[in-house]
């Protein structure tokens, strides 16, 4: 297959889906690939997206995530087909187009629908055998890079920090939470407005959907906060919206980090360990966000668990 087969045949099967039973499409709009990465590939034909999952996708967990998407549409971005189609060789799904998060306005991030979104979602009942939560998995996967990218200086309080997580956040053994409905992957890219461009926001992304430990939805924005790269008040307006509408994750009131904190730990290492092997791999140095959060993988190393609040910050 070569390398612009997949996006092709994404938007073929979009242009079949946005209109069933032409013979062929007649429209102008243009397709548009919104992502092409090595565990996923998007592709855009007017209000229809198109979806390749990463290679050795299981094709029955995946229709059960999509399932989960397609009962809570106040929640998740419902499924313009229930069912997974196959495009050479790959587990594909079909999506409406919504309008996502604009990255050149930060400040205007919808931190309140984030926080409700997820209290929703969490409390949300989960269907019989939904398969965990990868969020540990896709973190082992970050460290597994980071070995791969060869020796580095900032890859020791990395790995120390690493080290010093339980194993469940390491994807070494089972969660603690094995009922609890979670995203696995929370971040402002996971955010759409449907219908475009002005509809509420929505969550998006099913493929690390699962049970397990809710903090991990959280973890993100908390670990952002606890490295100086959120600033409180959106982290408080994140959280308070999210104990406003009854998310399990933390307590209803009081200091949150006891919750939070392994999981918080587990996005900074993961962060850190996937910018380091970008680093290398683009043959650049490190930016000063990226230094940041490995500044705070050196902080979580050298503090006992129970005085790093905040990661000692």
């Amino acid at each position: 297959m070569t390398t612009d087969a997949l996006p092709t045949g994404l938007a073929a099967h979009a242009r079949r889906a946005a209109h069933p039973g032409a013979q062929d499409c007649s429209c102008e709009v243009t397709d548009t690939v919104l992502a092409d990465r090595d565990d996923g590939t998007v592709v855009r034909h007017g209000d229809t997206v198109a979806k390749a999952h990463a290679p050795g996708t299981d094709p029955e967990e995946l229709a059960l995530r999509v399932s989960v998407a397609g009962a809570l549409p106040d929640v998740l971005l419902p499924p313009l087909s229930p069912a997974p189609a196959r495009v050479h060789d790959r587990a594909v799904t079909l999506w409406p187009y919504g309008t996502p998060v604009d990255p050149e306005t930060p400040e205007a991030a919808p931190w309140e629908a984030v926080g409700a979104l997820l209290a929703r979602l969490h409390r949300a009942a989960a269907p019989a055998g939904l398969p965990p939560m990868r969020g540990p998995a896709k973190a082992a996967r970050a460290l597994a890079r980071l070995a791969a990218a060869g020796p580095h200086p900032a890859a020791a309080p990395v790995l120390r920090a690493w080290a010093t997580l339980p194993g469940w956040a390491r994807a070494e053994a089972p969660m603690p939470d094995t009922t609890t409905l979670c995203h696995g992957d929370l971040h402002l890219g996971q955010l759409v407005r449907r219908p475009a461009p002005a509809g509420p926001w929505l969550l998006i992304d099913v493929d690390d959907l699962g049970v397990g430990v809710p903090a991990w939805d959280l973890a993100r924005p908390a670990a952002w906060y606890a490295c100086g790269l959120l600033p409180p008040d959106e982290w408080l307006r994140f959280l308070a919206a999210y104990r406003r509408h009854g998310g399990p994750a933390v307590p209803a009131d009081g200091d949150p980090w006891p919750a939070l904190d392994v999981a918080a730990r587990a996005l900074t290492v993961q962060t850190a360990a996937l910018a380091i092997a970008k680093s290398v791999a683009a043959g650049q140095p490190l930016d000063e966000v990226q230094q940041a959060v490995i500044d705070a993988c050196d902080r979580m190393g050298t503090v006992p668990p129970e005085l790093a609040r905040g990661f000692a910050s």
